[in-house]
């Protein structure tokens, strides 16, 4: 839930700039119902849906690679959008070491332990402690503090995903700014 702090910041930033949400309702976005598909498979997997799967569950698991393969391509596909080449990045190094780790993503238990969870999973999750995890510096090896809303563990590839939605919705809020700025020069 790292990822929802970059539209928020970005949403605040470029209010305070001056941007209009009128912006983010014209911003062109290519494939558009993949990405809504993608978001929308993995609020489920991992939201209403968690308690009625067991962990490992080969099916959730192909649902969640799918999901998140569909989202990096579509992603992919507007990376000339602000913020998307960070976005995509990011979305790249987390399917890495998703798929290097047989489609869990790992979660240090120094993370783990500043939630105050011991890593024992009886609901289908996206992350798991891993005693010896496949590309460790890009796995969940950070985490909110519990004071937070949405606290929880987050990687490198969440940071660069959230800088990029943060980027996207700044700039697409100022995008309209910038026309009437043009305009009145």
């Amino acid at each position: 839930m790292f990822i929802l702090y970059g539209p928020l910041i970005g949403l605040l930033v470029g209010l305070a700039l001056g941007g209009r949400l009128s912006g983010l309702a014209e911003a062109r976005i290519r494939w558009f119902p993949a990405i809504a598909a993608a978001m929308g498979v993995q609020l489920l997997l991992f939201g209403p849906l968690a308690s009625l799967i067991e962990p490992g569950d080969l099916l959730a698991v192909a649902a969640f690679l799918g999901s998140s393969a569909l989202g990096l391509a579509a992603a992919a596909m507007n990376i000339r959008q602000p913020g998307l080449a960070l976005l995509t990045g990011g979305a790249l190094l987390n399917l890495a070491a998703i798929l290097a780790n047989g489609g869990v993503m790992p979660a240090s238990a120094e993370a783990l332990a500043v939630l105050g969870w011991n890593g024992d999973h009886t609901d289908f999750s996206n992350s798991a402690h891993v005693a010896a995890p496949a590309l460790a510096g890009l796995t969940d090896v950070f985490a909110l503090p519990r004071w937070l809303p949405f606290a929880n563990v987050f990687s490198l590839g969440d940071i660069l995903i959230a800088a990029g939605c943060g980027t996207f919705v700044a700039f697409s809020m100022l995008r309209t700014q910038a026309a009437s700025w043009a305009g009145d020069a």
